[in-house]
């Protein structure tokens, strides 16, 4: 059981498929608890998508730097 202070919380906003795929192949790698969850939901057919972007990294709060740094070199690699 997780203790109440590494409950899993919404960390990082994602906007697409290909960055969430990217983003956890280098969180597993590194062994960071996280979880990706997409806002796709067929029966709205993708309407939560098109208001909050693509899903959300959850994890707990103390890998929240560490997550919101490797996005973000991520990031800059892709431009």
């Amino acid at each position: 059981m997780m203790r109440k202070k590494d409950r899993s919380k919404a960390v990082l906003t994602l906007n697409n498929l290909v960055e969430a795929n990217l983003l956890e192949s280098v969180l597993k790698e590194r062994g960071i608890p996280h979880y990706i969850r997409t806002y796709h939901d067929a029966a709205y057919d993708g309407i939560w998508q098109e208001q909050r972007g693509w899903g959300v990294v959850e994890a707990p709060e103390s890998y929240r730097d560490v997550i919101t740094g490797i996005y973000n070199d991520l990031s800059e690699t892709r431009e």
